[in-house]
């Protein structure tokens, strides 16, 4: 399949939904795969990006996503998926120990940082704090390191 290709595959699957400020939601996974383009990451990488939510907001499976793509994309996704009552330690945990999953979700929580200002004081309170305790670690030594501390650093100093 084509990049392009895969940008139609999940406005469709994501069709309907909204980010907080209201934009279409699909958008935040092409801005989440233009990320890793830019820091030079490969196709497969950006296409996780692309599909990094796709099974926690859809009715994607996995099985429809290896189908797609590879068995390391699908992994990868599968890894940054959360699930019902899932345990923050564990989840961070296993995305940590796949390069490709680490990038995605350090791209994925750069990119939301950058648009957490269209969100409540209350959420941008815990998101900073979540930030502060599992993604300063996750993005330490990597390309995404001095973005995310920057990312953070403009939401405390423009929070609610």
């Amino acid at each position: 399949m084509e990049y392009n290709n895969y940008i139609e595959y999940i406005k469709e699957k994501h069709k309907n939904q909204k980010r907080k400020q209201g934009t279409p939601y699909y958008l935040h996974p092409v801005e989440v795969s233009k990320i890793l383009e830019k820091k030079g990451f490969s196709k497969d990488y950006q296409i996780a990006g692309l599909f990094h939510d796709l099974l926690e907001d859809t009715d994607t499976t996995f099985e429809e996503i290896l189908q797609i793509s590879n068995m390391e994309i699908a992994e990868a996704v599968r890894l940054v998926t959360k699930e019902n009552g899932y345990i923050m330690e564990e989840y961070m945990k296993r995305i940590s120990e796949n390069k490709m999953a680490r990038m995605v979700k350090l791209a994925d929580r750069i990119h939301n940082l950058s648009e957490a200002i269209y969100t409540s004081r209350d959420f941008q309170e815990r998101y900073i704090k979540e930030t502060e305790k599992w993604f300063i670690d996750l993005a330490k030594n990597t390309v995404f390191e001095n973005d995310l501390i920057k990312q953070l650093k403009d939401l405390k100093n423009n929070i609610g």
